[in-house]
């Protein structure tokens, strides 16, 4: 079993810029971030391997930059250029795979893009 802790969410103005993170119990393979917004389906951020190969969903690409520290097991998502559309609640995932969901979430944090 894998705990996720994130931290990092809150309100933004557009264009401005985010920082999460997200710890794990132990070291694992992949490590990323999901969003949800209302009324929607839950879909890719980005993801990162412990080897440094990187997913990122194409909305995203150019604004934002997925890192990861293995010696502390954590995973940080860089948001910049923020946009309105960006708003979201943001998952931690881990498993074992790049181009799917891995089997472990965190609880969640809220992104919100607004003036």
């Amino acid at each position: 079993q894998v705990q996720l802790v994130e931290s990092g969410g809150g309100l933004v103005q557009p264009g401005g810029s985010l920082r999460l993170s997200c710890a794990a119990s132990r070291i694992i393979f992949t490590m990323g971030w999901y969003r949800q917004a209302p009324g929607k389906q839950r879909e890719l951020v980005a993801k990162i391997t412990s080897i440094g190969t990187t997913n990122y969903a194409d909305s995203v690409k150019g604004r934002f930059t997925i890192s990861r520290d293995n010696a502390k097991n954590t995973v940080f998502l860089q948001m910049n250029s923020l946009k309105p559309e960006d708003t979201a609640v943001y998952y931690c995932n881990a498993g074992s795979v790049l181009y799917s969901p891995g089997e472990y979430w965190g609880q969640g944090t809220q992104v919100t893009v607004s003036s």
